[in-house]
């Protein structure tokens, strides 16, 4: 049976297409003029839009960060034998969607930025629709996905720190640095108060925007500052990710969405130039070749084994889930081009891969017949997802709350 974090999951991935989905609609109806005007209103130093894309991203990056601390030192790739399959399947599945992109518009140098759109997965659309399927869904794919979907995003924040920064200045970078170092400080002598890390925390931000580094990569950045307690039911990393999740989850992202999905689709004629093609092949060709050639090779080869619970059509399925790229593609889509009619059809790249990815990936995992599961995969999947918690009185499907002692 599903727990509470089963139906989060759900309803985060159902929010996130009815954002979508509303922002095309707007888009494309009598209240486009009042939408973009309302994204492009100054409010302050930033635009509507910047303060989306800019600031409240940097709180999800935030979130990132912190999955990303806490599954790398004290969740499921705590090992190196765990790390390996989800590396090789990320980084191929990021390779392969770039180089797809690249041979489809032709290596056109006016187009060569947008190389890194089709590399991201969304995780929140890809959990909603494995969601959806429920338990006619392995959990050992739910675990495959999520790790693999975790080093994309490690992948996704180097590429957007190297690749999409055009000017450093030294002074705010050095500033930035000193603000990284006090709070490494203050976790290098085990202040565990959160208070202290979140002070901090909007000054670094606006400091890394002063330095031309993209400002989200500040929330990564202070992320590995917060102290895990590596162990601990209880600890301030895993406090604060569980006090942010719901916020980014039910707020900011299905925000960002409505404020970026909102393109205007004047015409079919508008899929067939390079930029969308490139996008959309990239995303729903290239991923699925990256990410299932990746796993299908180190099988093969013994590099590293897939989960034994899994068959061959669950894996492509996933390959195709991680080729839904609507968070970060459009977030590096807007990073990459200056050019409106550039950004706005990356956009529309970007919702045709997604959605051909997503649908595809769901009616393959829907058909797919499943195998027996082995123990530790049920576990693995029960402490991501919160599943057959119920079963149990002594188990809490929140995995950050106080443990709950059985009476004496």
């Amino acid at each position: 049976m599903a727990g509470p974090a089963h139906n989060s999951e759900r309803t985060a991935g159902l929010l996130l297409m009815g954002a979508a989905a509303l922002a095309l609609l707007i888009a494309n109806s009598p209240l486009a003029e009042a939408y973009h005007l309302l994204l492009e209103t100054d409010v302050g130093p930033l635009t509507v839009h910047y303060w989306i894309a800019d600031a409240l991203m940097a709180i999800f990056f935030l979130l990132v960060g912190l999955e990303v601390k806490r599954e790398w030192y004290d969740g499921q790739l705590a090992t190196p034998e765990a790390r390996k399959l989800p590396i090789i399947a990320a980084a191929l599945g990021m390779a392969v969607p770039a180089l797809v992109y690249k041979l489809t518009t032709g290596f056109d140098p006016a187009l060569s930025s947008g190389w890194a759109i089709p590399a991201a997965t969304d995780i929140a659309f890809a959990l909603g629709l494995l969601a959806l399927l429920g338990p006619r869904v392995p959990a050992s794919i739910k675990v495959l996905l999520v790790t693999i979907a975790i080093i994309d995003d490690i992948g996704a924040v180097a590429i957007i720190a190297v690749f999409y920064t055009a000017e450093i200045n030294m002074t705010a970078l050095a500033i930035s640095a000193l603000l990284v170092g006090a709070m490494a400080t203050l976790n290098l002598f085990g202040v565990r108060r959160l208070w202290p890390y979140l002070l901090l925390f909007p000054l670094l931000w606006l400091a890394v925007f002063q330095s031309g580094i993209h400002a989200t990569i500040a929330g990564v950045v202070a992320a590995l500052t917060i102290p895990l307690g590596r162990g601990e039911a209880v600890s301030p990393l895993k406090k604060l990710e569980h006090k942010l999740h719901p916020l980014v989850m039910f707020g900011i992202v299905p925000l960002f969405g409505l404020a970026s999905a909102g393109v205007t689709l004047a015409g079919l004629d508008e899929l067939l130039r390079p930029l969308p093609l490139g996008v959309a092949t990239g995303l729903f060709v290239g991923k699925q070749l990256g990410v299932f050639g990746a796993i299908w090779i180190a099988d093969r080869t013994g590099l590293a084994r897939k989960p034994e619970a899994l068959r061959w059509a669950h894996v492509y399925g996933a390959a195709l889930l991680c080729g839904v790229g609507f968070t970060m593609s459009l977030f590096i889509g807007e990073l990459a081009f200056d050019e409106y009619m550039l950004v706005e059809e990356a956009k529309i790249g970007t919702l045709l891969g997604s959605i051909l990815s997503g649908i595809a990936g769901y009616i393959v995992l829907a058909l797919a017949k499943p195998i027996g599961e082995s123990e530790r995969d049920r576990d693995e999947a029960a402490e991501i997802f919160g599943e057959d918690a119920d079963e149990d009185p002594t188990v809490c499907n929140d995995p950050y709350a106080p443990p709950v002692l059985p009476p004496r």
